[in-house]
């Protein structure tokens, strides 16, 4: 009979009579091979030994093995150990990969979202960037510009998120800094600290001052750095009065903390959000200059505040000043007295019976002063009665508006030294001297036109000689830098045209009575 199993090769036959045992190989092969008969019911008892004896033998070798494995604990041990390791090993590797992977994921997104977004500016300031809300109305109302996310409004300003981010980022250390620090002579003595914004933060600002803060209505009494307003029509309320009475604000600037001008810009309708990128761009915190390892550094001390010297800082003061300036307005009224206000210098006059009410109006605007967050200056409360020469923000308001004698004579003698010996030595206020002498004698000329006329005259012949107008240095005015800042005034007219579709309901209040 045909034997129809497959031929085994050598080292199978091997690998089979390892498995059971010579004697038990024999004896299949001789079975398979047809030497043993088929048809017997019962093995012999040669067959049955020898598959007993196989098995007995298998036995005995997996006895004799763990016997082996038994006796040299060590190297069981070291084996499990391996194994052990072998397989955490593995499972660090995985981890360590999806790690990784979940990182540049992370990464990715983050870069990606800060080409979109801002969501930290520092320790202290970012808690409120995540609300991102704007309240359409109240800037419907106010004639605002509406800002849907940080791109829209990176563009408007015309700047990048990178750069605006650059500009808003508050830390304790760094080495960049947004402002140049100098010291400018008081009048009353001492030294003022003057933080002039850098290039990119000025134009941002002088960007706020034209499209948001320069739209708000300001309380008619407020005088100060306010369009179609100055120092002359601050002086015009008090012409004639019995009684003028200045007051001055102490610290007016560093008094309005980075929290007060965020609420403000919060109050007008912007998200928490944008109003902290308001209030980072228009504030600072006093800087100490540390210089380590030839590298200088500038560390922050104390709150962010109103920095003098920034185009926004007194346009922002007129904002939040208006609930004082009407307390004002109603005491004033109540008593019988005039009051204007020209950044932080108030001023109180009158006639008549409300003369003899001078010591209660300042009383009472003492209560005010503090309660708004203020401080009066001790040191300059005057009260100037007839008889004696009343000013107001540097103007005569005795009978008429009129400059004063003594600085107008000094002013003379130094045009005369100009014309005769020129320019050098020669010194006018704060400033180039050519720059100074003629914002004074335009100022005489604003004042008074008849007496300054012949001033102005002067000055304009001088700089007309080509010897000295090639001295005088190139400036670049405030209304140059608006425009540039400007540039782009058009993309948010157009944001905030397309704001909000209706237009305002009858119950609708402005700005200060919604604030």
């Amino acid at each position: 009979m045909a034997n129809d199993t497959p031929i085994r090769t050598r080292q199978q036959l091997y690998d089979q009579i390892r498995q059971t045992s010579r004697e038990e190989f024999i004896l299949s092969e001789m079975i398979r091979l047809g030497f043993w008969a088929e048809d017997e019911e019962k093995p012999s008892v040669a067959k049955e030994l020898i598959e007993k004896e196989g098995k007995l033998r298998r036995e005995l070798n997996d006895l004799l093995s763990t016997q082996r494995k038994m006796r040299n604990k060590e190297a069981m041990l070291k084996e499990m150990r391996d194994k052990r390791m072998a397989d955490a090993k593995k499972r660090r590797e995985e981890t360590k990969e999806r790690r990784e992977k979940e990182r540049q994921e992370r990464a990715a997104a983050w870069a990606e979202k800060k080409t979109k977004d801002i969501s930290y500016l520092g320790e202290g300031v970012s808690a409120g960037l995540i609300k991102t809300e704007n309240d359409k109305e109240k800037l419907h109302i106010n004639n605002l510009p509406l800002f849907e996310d940080m791109p829209a409004l990176a563009e408007a300003m015309g700047l990048t998120i990178g750069k605006l981010r650059f500009l808003t980022y508050t830390r304790k250390t760094s080495k960049t800094n947004h402002y140049k620090r100098f010291f400018l002579p008081k009048k009353s003595g001492g030294q003022r600290m003057i933080s002039a914004p850098m290039p990119y933060l000025k134009a941002a600002q002088y960007w706020i001052l034209e499209n948001i803060l320069y739209k708000l209505e300001i309380n008619e009494h407020a005088h100060g750095f306010v369009p179609e307003r100055s120092i002359k029509s601050n002086a015009e309320k008090h012409i004639g009065k019995d009684v003028v009475i200045n007051l001055d604000l102490k610290d007016f600037f560093p008094s309005v903390s980075y929290k007060r001008v965020k609420g403000m810009f919060k109050s007008l309708g912007y998200s928490e959000q944008i109003a902290t990128i308001f209030g980072l761009l228009c504030t600072e915190p006093e800087v100490d200059e540390v210089e380590m390892d030839r590298q200088k550094y500038y560390v922050s001390k104390g709150s962010r505040f109103l920095p003098q010297g920034a185009p926004t800082s007194p346009a922002i003061t007129n904002i939040i000043c208006y609930k004082m300036d009407r307390r004002f307005e109603g005491v004033a009224n109540k008593l019988g007295f005039t009051y204007t206000r020209y950044a932080d210098d108030l001023t109180f006059s009158a006639s008549g019976n409300s003369v003899e009410k001078v010591s209660r109006i300042l009383w009472q605007v003492k209560e005010i002063v503090e309660d708004e967050g203020f401080k009066l200056h001790p040191k300059k409360i005057r009260v100037m009665r007839n008889g004696r020469r009343k000013e107001v923000t540097g103007i005569v308001v005795n009978e008429k508006m009129n400059v004063d004698r003594k600085t107008l004579r000094k002013f003379r003698a130094l045009l005369y030294q100009i014309e005769k010996n020129g320019i050098e030595g020669k010194k006018w206020g704060d400033g180039h001297l050519l720059n100074t002498i003629q914002g004074y004698a335009q100022h005489v000329y604003d004042i008074n036109p008849e007496k300054g006329k012949p001033y102005l005259e002067k000055v304009k012949a001088l700089l007309a000689d080509p010897a000295i107008s090639a001295l005088r240095p190139k400036r670049i005015s405030k209304s140059q830098m608006r425009k540039e800042a400007a540039a782009v005034k058009e993309r948010a007219a157009a944001a905030s045209d397309n704001a909000i579709a209706e237009s305002p309901g009858q119950n609708q209040q402005p700005w200060w009575k919604v604030w």
